[in-house]
């Protein structure tokens, strides 16, 4: 089995490609070894020591690093990879579902039409881009002329993702949709919070 690595803009970030599907659809972002019982593969890559955070998707892998420096750790989860793959593990725990871009969502019915430009937009121009850097943009919601997004992955700290969501899809949705005045990063339990407002 060959794993190639990719860098990504985050410099604590590496991408990971097996070569073959890992969630196939949607995303898995497990943001502490507290999350990795949701996954057998996350499992294995916690137990190294300086993995901070996993994020898989369709067919990637995206680690970030905590204190360690990626010469000592890369082998580590370059060989808990491969193990996971040729043991036959299934990649997600039992019952657990990958996220979808669908999940609690929120806006008004008349902006319905507009929304459906936004994830249109996203899923087409944004979202592909950023999936090559190890990472996901999400769509969470749209009030008041706001669009609200989710960053995961390598996208999720990353020190020019400010730049990008500002200078990068902002520009490109104020252009495309004149009632987008302003795009926000937000984690998913704020979004939930900015729904029932």
């Amino acid at each position: 089995m060959f794993i190639q690595t990719e860098t990504t803009p985050n410099p604590a970030t590496l991408k990971f490609l097996p070569g073959r599907s890992v969630l196939g659809e949607g995303t898995l972002d497990l943001r502490s070894h507290d999350d990795a019982d949701l996954s057998p593969l996350a499992q294995r890559l916690f137990d190294v020591r300086g993995v901070a955070a996993v994020f898989l998707g369709s067919d990637f892998v995206t680690v970030t690093k905590a204190e360690a420096e990626w010469p000592q750790i890369k082998p580590a989860i370059l060989g808990a990879i491969m193990e996971h793959f040729m043991s036959g593990a299934p990649v997600l725990s039992d019952g657990v579902k990958p996220e979808v871009a669908d999940a609690d969502e929120f806006y008004e019915a008349k902006d319905a039409e507009i929304v459906a430009t936004i994830k249109e937009l996203l899923d087409t121009r944004v979202r592909p881009a950023v999936a090559n850097d190890g990472g996901d943009i999400t769509f969470r919601g749209f009030k008041d002329g706001i669009v609200f997004l989710n960053m995961k992955g390598s996208c999720s700290g990353c020190p020019s993702s400010t730049a990008t969501l500002k200078n990068g899809i902002e520009n490109l949705l104020k252009h495309f949709v004149p009632e987008v005045t302003e795009v926000q990063a937000v984690s998913g339990s704020l979004a939930i919070n900015l729904s029932v407002r």
